[in-house]
């Protein structure tokens, strides 16, 4: 097909606000469907996984498409939920425009405006639908006010080009138009329809359209004014790569079907039949089934198979894919999420995609030994699907840790684990992992004498320990005049780490210490490596309890981004959290709260900031620092790991 007749478009919009049913009444009023399947019944083509259907809303993108007036539409529809947000983040990698779904009975949303703020960011163009308007006391008048209140005043109603605001709106877009209808000079038709198109692509115009994905009112209006209105895919915004020899060198795609092979991953799905399908947006060049390509990240050459469009869970064999085309191919061996595609001879390597950091994590522990064996397996497919869901192991507490965007998000997965790879898991709190310190010095003996009938063990060590702020652990030997012999002081030092690991008052690592072995004695028969390794323990163990013994705890760095209504529950709530607020920064309508917060604080954050915004606050944090736990509490946890190792020596 030739590329001035393709579209591509991402349906964005609030969860709940009708994007699968409108993807769905598109595919049976263009005849791509025979049936119009619906979220009720399960039988959606975009929500086919057993866990969108179980819980009647979407959870993956899904991608559909359909030829409509001689255009082929290519549609990723895409979850609302706050906790799927990767999916959308990569998806609209993959188009060059979009529609914006607005319930009319709710009106602007949290959804919407996150929606809208992703748009600004890629400058990509856009159409609005206002959906539902078949439903009792419905106001699309009242609902266009909000959306020029709300996200911008460059949205008009595209009824008629007659239409005032629109006429305004396109004049505004272009010089010489808005010149000559300040001149009070009428404007055409034709340069109306030429100005709306620019207008739109430029995003200096918002076209709103309102109808029913229900009863399949304003899909028509919908398909013209995407085949009408949004670019194809040369006229789309830019696409800059770089030169992968050198970064630093930005090249600039050039969309053209016979220009060199140019493509993006940008999603990866493991399909339980063909195994892993790995999706690509062509940019540029021609890519025939059955040949090979050059992954440009992992300078590797992969053959491929068969390419597919898709149709929901459907995939489609075509012989060739071109500019424009977004396309599935199974079993490459190399390629993941984020790789670049293209020529050897004329590389351009694209930005990866920035996924969300977790804002949520969860121990697990599999509830069986049958399934131990397969949670690894489980989760490493798990989290290539999904790069917000990652997995991790804490070497200090041992625990697996899994960690996503959300409850939610987290509660699809250990469903997932459980319907597709049959292995059932237990979540809990994640351990937080403290480190010990001290924060004075102290001189000590660790003396170890055994005596047994045959030869005996005898090592004895003197140290002294002192604060080394930040400078994790240091070992000096200032052993003099053979008291120890050189043979013994590597076991002593060997010792004396392996209780650092270990901990002297809550199990946890000692750090930021410094330990001088300077005096001690031996035996010459009975002294071994093992005895001086364990006066060497002994002796660390005993300088820690005298050197005024500390807990120190994981301090988070944590951007909050908010509206600015929200800023004084949440200063309230870091304080209530131990926290402190560091500065703050503005992004457009939104201000950043910068704090700094223990993580032992942050377990329930996701959900507390989500309920005291209303969903419209989100999150980011990274490891800052580890810090001193206020007396009180080191006092309950160590009090409580003293408990449970007085109960497992029993």
């Amino acid at each position: 097909m030739d590329t001035h007749n393709k579209r591509s478009v991402i349906l964005l919009g609030h969860a709940q606000s009708g994007k699968t049913t409108l993807s769905e009444s598109i595919l049976y009023f263009s005849k791509a469907t025979n049936r119009k399947g619906t979220i009720s019944d399960g039988t959606t083509v975009s929500d086919y996984s057993f866990d969108e259907i179980e819980r009647k809303s979407s959870i993956n993108a899904g991608l559909v498409f359909c030829d409509y007036k001689n255009t082929r539409i290519q549609i990723i529809d895409t979850p609302g939920y706050a906790d799927y947000y990767g999916d959308v983040l990569s998806g609209i990698r993959a188009v060059d425009a979009a529609v914006i779904v607005i319930d009319a009975v709710s009106g602007v949303e949290v959804g919407t405006e996150r929606a809208w703020q992703l748009l600004e960011e890629f400058q990509l163009p856009c159409l609005i639908f206002i959906n539902k308007l078949e439903k009792e006391g419905t106001d699309k008048n009242k609902v266009l006010a909000e959306i020029k209140d709300r996200l911008s005043k460059k949205a008009a109603m595209i009824d008629t080009l007659d239409d005032p605001d629109l006429t305004e709106a396109i004049a505004e877009s272009d010089d010489k138009m808005l010149e000559k209808y300040l001149e009070g000079t009428k404007l055409s038709p034709e340069e109306l329809k030429s100005g709306l198109q620019q207008g739109v692509i430029k995003r200096k115009v918002f076209p709103v359209l309102g109808g029913s994905a229900l009863t399949d009112k304003g899909i028509a209006e919908l398909l013209d004014a995407v085949i009408q209105c949004l670019p194809d895919p040369t006229e789309r915004p830019a696409v800059e790569g770089s030169d992968p020899l050198k970064p630093e060198t930005k090249k600039e795609v050039i969309f053209k079907a016979d220009g060199p092979f140019s493509a993006f991953v940008f999603k990866s799905i493991s399909d339980p039949y063909v195994g892993q399908l790995s999706l690509l947006r062509i940019f540029s060049g021609t890519l025939l089934s059955n040949t090979g390509i050059y992954n440009i990240n992992k300078r590797a050459k992969e053959r491929i198979g068969q390419l597919y469009f898709l149709q929901g869970k459907e995939e489609r064999g075509i012989d060739s894919a071109s500019c424009g085309d977004i396309v599935a191919i199974a079993k490459l061996k190399e390629t993941v999420t984020s790789d670049s595609l293209g020529d050897e001879k004329n590389p351009i390597l694209y930005s990866e995609i920035i996924f969300p950091e977790p804002a949520i994590s969860a121990s697990v522990k599999p509830k069986s030994r049958h399934d131990e064996d397969k949670i690894s397996g489980a989760l490493h497919k798990l989290s290539a699907e999904d790069p917000t869901f990652k997995v991790t192991h804490d070497p200090q507490t041992k625990e697996l840790i899994i960690s996503g965007l959300g409850d939610l998000h987290l509660a699809v997965m250990v469903e997932r684990m459980k319907k597709r790879f049959n292995v059932e898991v237990e979540l809990g709190t994640p351990k937080v992992s403290y480190r010990e310190t001290i924060t004075k010095s102290a001189k000590v003996q660790g003396k170890f004498k055994r005596q047994s009938g045959g030869r005996g063990q005898y090592g004895d060590v003197w140290i002294e320990i002192e604060p080394l702020k930040g400078k994790g652990f240091e070992f000096v030997d200032k052993i003099f005049g053979g008291s120890i012999p050189r043979n013994f002081i590597p076991s002593a030092e060997k010792g004396i780490r392996q209780a650092c690991l270990e901990g002297a008052i809550a199990g946890y690592p000692i750090e930021d210490v410094r330990v001088t072995l300077y005096d001690g004695s031996y035996h010459e028969v009975d002294s071994s490596d093992m005895a001086f390794q364990i006066a060497g323990a002994m002796a660390l163990r005993k300088a820690v309890l005298a050197a005024g013994p500390a807990l120190l705890e994981p301090v988070m760095d944590v951007d909050i981004t908010i509206p600015e209504e929200y800023l004084g529950a949440v200063s309230g709530d870091i304080n209530s959290r131990r926290g402190r607020i560091m500065g703050m920064d503005i992004k457009g309508k939104l201000q950043i709260v910068k704090a700094k917060v223990p993580l032992s604080e942050m377990f329930t954050y996701a959900n507390d900031l989500r309920s005291f915004t209303g969903g419209r606050g989100m999150y980011i944090m990274r490891f800052s620092h580890y810090e001193e736990v206020p007396h009180k509490i080191a006092s309950n946890i160590i009090t409580q790991y003293q408990a449970t190792k007085k109960q497992e020596e029993e």
